[in-house]
């Protein structure tokens, strides 16, 4: 989970700085691509952890 938060925080911080500095677009876009996969691991961890508990 801290792995999740710490990336999160890293798109937002480049987003910002993507979107507000003249001419570093292309880091807009590494946040974006940073968030999507942050998404999408953290719906693969949750996947696989469901499918370990046990049916009562």
């Amino acid at each position: 989970m801290v792995t999740f938060l710490l990336l999160l925080l890293l798109a937002v911080v480049l987003g910002i700085i993507g979107v507000a500095a003249d001419g570093l677009g292309y880091l807009l876009a590494i946040g974006v691509v940073i968030f999507v996969a942050d998404v999408v691991w953290l719906a693969l961890v949750g996947a696989r952890r469901m499918r370990r508990r046990p049916v009562r």
